[in-house]
């Protein structure tokens, strides 16, 4: 009998892979935080005797080089990716021993990168399951356009025909395990579903069912922005990631969160919206630990500024460590727990802004505020409060400038974003209001929805 355990790494909407038998087991593209998959090899009583990535990851560090030096691994790597570093190339074909009677078979997969490989886990001879990686996702595919402008139709065009070949190739029941699409911007879409087979997918993915030209101009119009820390994965993975550091940072008393905030460093300020609006450090963002911290912190912030980490406990702290060094932010340049009256220098008192719903915005008058949607540009296009200023969260922080006079009631689809905006905003002196409120209550509330 085998097993696959999924280790999720929710924060970036990304999955990684421990598989195997009674004694042995492979570790298929580990996040870089290695000690969740030694643990999840620990309670299956395995050793990992091999470490396989399916493609050099644009969207986080992996952990597959140091996880491989830890257990003595073998690491796969495909052959075509450019890396520096020792690895065991697999070429299309290839097959690697996992446990007795489990095996791995190599398939090139290529789309999301030019090298991109699958691996198919054999029982017995027969097909079980598919690593899919970057390749065949739940519904979708990944996106092409990471690796280079010029390449993005030809990977398209190739995505097309991996797709099919392991649909082909693979029998109905085998399952079918990504790496992205559980949220990550790596997907071209987002997974409808959480589990998945080959014959599901023959019945839903468009790759499998219409022809190739169509799917590439669909592919093709609907790629959104590209995080911009992405821009840092595929170095920082060609060179190999490095070990981390998840100890504890130094502690900052209130003059030195002054003194950060002074010299025009980052205090990101970790507990809910709710709490950060009710009173922070004046100054400081916004980005709550239990939402997509990893994802939109790497995104906005400028690459190798210092970041302060402000929580309510140590638990909060060490979780945004987890999540930030997966994405290449290794150190905060320190933190504090506890509340807005432990960050506070004597005398200073909490900054605030208020908090309402898309109710509350209907009541007011439309010449006296400004309406900012930090939707993506595919949310908008399915409807928009008419009259509003649209500026996508990632991009809000350098276009500040271009936000109207007035108090500014800021709006996402359902609050998270919008609070990261608020505290954007509140931070660069303007008077702003959250609106903490799904956005399908904006008709509702009789606000005028314009759709294209």
């Amino acid at each position: 009998m085998f097993f696959v355990d999924t280790i999720e790494l929710e924060g970036l909407g990304n999955r990684s892979y421990l598989a195997g038998g009674e004694r042995t087991a492979v570790a298929v593209d580990p996040p870089r935080d290695i000690d969740t998959v030694l643990a999840a090899a620990a309670r299956r009583g395995v050793r990992i005797s091999t470490v396989v990535e399916t493609h050099v990851h644009n969207d986080y560090v992996t952990g597959g080089l140091e996880l491989a030096r830890i257990t003595g691994a073998a690491y796969l790597v495909p052959a075509g990716a450019r890396v520096s570093f020792a690895r065991t190339p697999v070429a299309d074909g290839d097959t690697a021993r996992v446990d007795t009677d489990l095996t791995l078979t190599a398939v090139a997969t290529p789309g999301h990168t030019p090298h991109h490989t699958a691996y198919v886990l054999n029982e017995d001879g027969r097909p079980v399951a598919a690593f899919t990686g970057g390749s065949l996702l739940i519904g979708t595919v990944g996106r092409p356009d990471l690796v280079e402008p010029r390449l993005t139709e030809e990977l398209a065009r190739a995505q097309h025909a991996s797709a099919r070949r392991l649909a082909e190739g693979l029998p109905d029941e085998t399952a079918v395990l990504p790496t992205h699409g559980f949220g990550s911007f790596c997907s071209s879409a987002q997974a409808d579903g959480d589990s998945t087979t080959i014959g599901k997918e023959k019945a839903s993915n468009a790759a499998l069912s219409v022809d190739v030209d169509t799917f590439v101009a669909d592919l093709l119009a609907g790629l959104e922005d590209v995080p911009a820390y992405y821009t840092h994965m595929g170095p920082a993975n060609a060179a190999g990631g490095a070990p981390v550091d998840l100890t504890p940072p130094a502690v900052a008393a209130p003059d030195e969160i002054a003194a950060r905030l002074a010299a025009g460093e980052w205090v990101v300020d970790l507990r809910n919206r709710i709490a950060f609006a009710e009173g922070h450090v004046a100054g400081s963002f916004n980005f709550e630990v239990d939402g997509k911290l990893a994802t939109y912190l790497a995104w906005m912030i400028p690459w190798g500024k210092p970041v302060t980490l402000l929580a309510e406990s140590p638990e909060q702290i060490a979780n945004a460590q987890r999540e930030l060094v997966r994405v290449g932010i290794d150190r905060p340049a320190a933190a504090a727990t506890g509340g807005p009256d432990r960050w506070l220098r004597g005398g200073e008192r909490p900054a605030s802004f208020p908090r309402s719903t898309f109710a509350g915005l209907a009541g007011q008058g439309a010449d006296r505020i400004v309406v900012l949607d930090v939707r993506r540009d595919s949310e908008r296009a399915a409807g928009w409060i008419e009259g509003s200023v649209h500026i996508p969260i990632h991009q809000l922080h350098q276009r500040l400038g271009e936000v109207p006079d007035g108090t500014v009631w800021v709006h996402c689809a359902g609050g998270m974003r919008a609070g990261i905006a608020a505290s954007l905003l509140d931070a660069a002196g303007r008077d702003v209001v959250a609106v903490d409120d799904g956005f399908d209550a904006a008709a509702d509330a009789g606000l005028p929805v314009a759709t294209s």
